[in-house]
């Protein structure tokens, strides 16, 4: 058996190239390098990686099948738990739940967990591997899942595994919520994520693109067709703006629209395709989470001069370290300890430059990081031609409006119990939409839990019309 003690890293376009493309940064692993990784498992009995992993996969199994030169086995070993391993292995924050927890971070790198996570969904037949356990389909209950989201995605998987006849109402054109419109092709290409839809319709999930709930159809709608039970797995997609003068010229985006231009849209083919977006020679990006990062990126593959404005430092940046890195590689500027305070226009009201604000760290807020304070008289400026604003998302609440008996939290979020309960009989809700924006794999780990509570709620109602009826 090959093995090495040396962390295995995946090779990547170097940054000078890579900033005229949009193709895929990271190439992956090679079988070789994959042996190597797996080599350097441990396989720990107590499992802590599996137990630091939102959807529990058995780490330590499919490390061991790869080690064993199998990896169709081992996407099949992962697909018990997880429906979207090649999303995963390429966005998932491994280095703060499974490889933070891994036993040899004590010592040395932890494994690579990631990078052989997609190993296996790349070389493992091309990602057709099935859930080992059976999907039985006798006596299956009508779900109705809206959104089609990692959330959505997960849940809907989950419930055709557990026998239950499930439609996806998605309401865009495209399935895969977040994972289509808002993450880069160079960081998740399209067709990874029509692979793994792909793989979700062959549970036997129907999917319906181009349905708004709440517009086209309403959940009272979805209940009088005989559903008995709704998941509500929509997301965080309505942008947060800043609130300052100047916000509405010509020339400012939310990160939303700009991305999903950008990425669904393919604006970045414009005018092969029929969506433009306007960069021109500078960008400001406002904001320094992942979406922060993406958007900078992109815009500078769109050729232009990017910005990015944090009031903090770096090391409150709520963006991966690896973004991060990719970003200043690529030549992104940060200007750190800085909020902008207007966006000045041009005689045409388009964005001139936008007028920032020296910050300070002070005594931390409510969420534990050092709160930034104002330093008087020192303003600056910084030249723009396009501003985009990232710096987070609520859920849209038009579900909730339209909704009878759906409350919802001063945050925006729809409340829900442990389980995934609304305040309402038979609808559930998960992910995003329940905890405002977070992590791909979270929301994964929600629509899977919160499915098992459906199926459990499903066989009670059942239970219930059998003994009404005195069966």
């Amino acid at each position: 058996m090959i093995s090495s003690k040396k962390r295995q890293d995946v090779r990547q376009q170097p940054a000078s190239e890579r900033i005229r493309n949009f193709s895929e940064v990271a190439a992956g692993f090679d079988p070789e390098a994959a042996a190597l990784e797996a080599g350097r498992c441990l396989a720990c009995k107590s499992k802590p990686c599996s137990r630091g992993c939102p959807v529990g996969i058995d780490i330590p199994s499919f490390i061991q099948l790869i080690k064993e030169g199998e990896p169709e086995a081992a996407l099949k070993k992962i697909k018990e738990r997880n429906f979207l391993p090649a999303v995963c292995g390429r966005v998932c924050p491994q280095e703060d739940q499974c490889e933070a927890a891994c036993v040899l971070n004590s010592k040395k790198a932890s494994i690579n967990i990631g990078a052989l996570e997609r190993f296996a969904s790349d070389f493992g037949e091309g990602g057709r591997a099935v859930p080992s356990r059976r999907i039985r389909r006798s006596g299956a209950m009508k779900v109705a899942v809206v959104g089609s989201g990692p959330a959505g995605l997960t849940c809907a998987a989950e419930l055709a595994t557990l026998g239950h006849g499930v439609t996806l109402f998605e309401s865009l054109h495209e399935a895969g919520g977040v994972l289509v419109y808002g993450i880069p092709e160079f960081r998740l290409p399209k067709k990874i994520v029509a692979k793994e839809v792909a793989f979700i319709r062959s549970l036997g999930v129907e999917i319906r693109t181009n349905i708004l709930i709440g517009n086209s159809l309403t959940i009272e709608d979805l209940f009088a067709q005989g559903y008995g039970a709704i998941f509500l797995g929509t997301g965080a997609g309505l942008p947060n703006f800043l609130g300052i003068d100047g916000e509405h010229a010509a020339g400012v985006y939310s990160a939303n629209e700009f991305l999903t231009r950008v990425n669904l849209m393919k604006a970045s083919e414009f005018p092969d395709f029929g969506t433009p977006v306007r960069v021109g020679k500078a960008v400001v990006v406002v904001g320094a989470g992942n979406v922060a990062m993406d958007s900078a990126r992109c815009a500078r593959r769109l050729g232009a001069k990017v910005t990015l404005v944090y009031r903090r430092t770096e090391s409150e940046m709520p963006a991966r370290r690896d973004e991060i890195e990719n970003a200043r590689a690529e030549g992104i500027r940060f200007e750190l300890l800085a909020a902008p305070r207007r966006i000045l226009t041009d005689e045409r009201g388009a964005v001139a430059s936008v007028v920032c604000q020296r910050m300070k760290l002070g005594e931390a807020d409510a969420s534990g990081r050092p709160r930034p304070v104002p330093v008087p008289d020192a303003d600056f400026s910084v030249e723009a031609d396009t501003v985009i604003v990232a710096i987070g998302q609520s859920p849209n609440p038009l579900v909730m409006k339209m909704t009878q008996g759906l409350e919802v939290t001063s945050r925006g979020t729809i409340k829900v119990d442990e389980s995934g309960r609304t305040t309402r009989t038979g609808i559930f809700a998960g992910g995003d939409i329940t905890t405002g924006a977070d992590t791909v794999i979270s929301a994964m780990g929600a629509g899977k839990r919160v499915a098992r509570e459906i199926d459990a709620f499903l066989k009670k109602s059942k239970r219930k019309a059998g003994s009404r009826h005195g069966k």
